[in-house]
């Protein structure tokens, strides 16, 4: 069975793939088309229930028990 305790000491080549991993910023696939933005001008905004809807979910969310959760 191996070690697992050892800290491990990673190379030069994994440094520098971490600094360059860190420099990158998430960006889209694609921009939305024309239509993609005309359609969600026509849309509006979020009705309130949808607003309730969200903050409750967040409320149970932040009170779950059980497996997975955290201290």
């Amino acid at each position: 069975m191996a070690d697992d305790t050892k800290p491990t000491r990673p190379s030069g080549t994994t440094r520098e793939a971490e600094e360059a991993d860190a420099q990158v910023h998430a960006t889209p696939d694609r921009l939305p088309t024309p239509e993609e933005e005309a359609a969600a001008e026509r849309a509006g905004a979020e009705s309130p229930e949808v607003d309730e809807n969200y903050e409750e979910a967040m409320e149970r969310g932040a009170r779950q028990k059980g497996e997975g959760r955290l201290p």
